[in-house]
């Protein structure tokens, strides 16, 4: 796995990200609830993490996500501006 041009993420993460996109598509159009969906997805990624990370880590994770549920990051997926015209 190699770092993106910016040190950032592994060069796979965009690939990984389409493949969940597809699942969630896949399991919402089953008529499986959100909540469901988000449930399996955190409890798969906390599974993933558990093998191949120490405690820490998986911390950093968590926190990161936290903070950008706190900076309103996660909000805007929830209210996309309008189309442009």
């Amino acid at each position: 796995m190699q770092l993106d041009p910016q040190g950032m993420a592994p060069e796979d993460l965009s690939h990984a990200g389409s493949i969940v996109d597809k699942a969630i598509e896949y399991m919402a159009q089953q008529n499986i609830a959100s909540i469901s969906i988000a449930s399996a997805l955190l409890g798969g990624a906390l599974g993933m993490m558990a093998r191949s990370m120490d405690d820490r880590s998986i911390i950093g994770v968590l926190r990161s996500a936290l903070m950008s549920v706190e900076n309103g990051e996660l909000a805007a997926m929830r209210n996309p501006p309008p189309p442009q015209a």
